[in-house]
């Protein structure tokens, strides 16, 4: 295994595990994100989770989309090392995401937004729609959908639960409470820890419940009209979500106009890290097309 000295002297680092975090200044606001994958082409952009900050994403997830496009994961304004307040609604953390792509210098990107992310990454695609080529929506629902506004009492039990089983609140809202499940979820966990060094700060309490209260909001707000989101999406999720109910994603694809939809068996919130080997080819073949 490649040292941490190695990777900084040698070529730049390749996977999730060494890739350095990099600032950017967004409107007098610093941003912290990793890039990683091919220095050209049309880069995909990653927007996280509830809860989550750089370290959450499954590395096999990010290293398998970057073997062949160019990724960008970063944490939003007051989420991890990224400074300032998080917003307490969806279109504000829209805002600041379109802010920091435009700051990159990017006139175009492909979207893959999950969860929270995939909120975030509808809104972006209605309000600026010229610079979004493609967009993966996974474990994700549109505004005013089946369920998402009970996302606090979910939350306050998997945080309870977790805390008295020692396990973090992901084991029990990401996967099924199946043997398949399970196994999955302990797998995934592991995954998260391989990055030791130069990790990222954890989301503060604050910046949770500035998201939850985006969130809540979501599930109760009229539902948008979708049909101005004309770009090819990707919908993708598991079939026993207890975060985002699965009807979500279906009635997500039926309202999108050019929409394609994956819902993976016996998977919950995070069945695309569960069917990583099966999601990053799909991924990539439609971000290819």
């Amino acid at each position: 295994m490649m040292t941490v000295k190695e990777a900084v002297r040698g070529a730049p680092p390749v996977s999730w595990e060494y890739v350095p975090t990099r600032s950017i200044n967004v409107r007098g606001t610093k941003f912290v994100y990793r890039e990683l994958g091919p220095e050209t082409g049309i880069p995909v952009v990653f927007l996280n989770h509830l809860f989550g900050e750089l370290d959450r994403w499954d590395p096999r997830v990010v290293d398998g989309i970057a073997a062949k496009r160019r990724v960008i994961v970063f944490d939003n304004r007051g989420v991890g090392a990224s400074e300032g307040s998080t917003p307490s609604s969806v279109e504000a953390m829209a805002h600041d995401a379109i802010a920091f792509v435009r700051a990159l210098g990017f006139e175009q990107v492909d979207l893959f937004g999950y969860s929270l992310g995939g909120f975030i990454s509808q809104v972006i695609a209605l309000e600026e729609p010229q610079l979004v080529r493609r967009i993966i929506l996974a474990g994700t629902g549109p505004a005013g959908g089946s369920g998402i506004d009970k996302i606090v009492q979910i939350m306050v039990r998997a945080l309870i639960k977790g805390g008295l089983t020692f396990r973090h609140p992901e084991f029990y809202l990401f996967f099924t409470s199946t043997s398949n499940g399970r196994r999955a979820a302990r797998s995934f966990l592991r995954r998260l820890k391989e990055r030791r060094h130069n990790r990222d700060k954890s989301v503060s309490p604050g910046a949770l419940f500035a998201q939850l209260k985006a969130i809540r909001a979501w599930g109760r707000q009229t539902p948008d009209d979708l049909s101005p989101i004309r770009q090819p999406v990707l919908v993708a999720n598991g079939d026993h979500d207890i975060m985002v109910p699965s009807s979500n994603p279906v009635d997500l694809a039926r309202r999108l106009p050019n929409a394609e939809l994956l819902l993976y068996e016996d998977a919950g919130h995070g069945g695309i890290f569960q069917y990583h080997e099966q999601f990053v080819p799909k991924a990539l073949a439609f971000l290819d097309q």
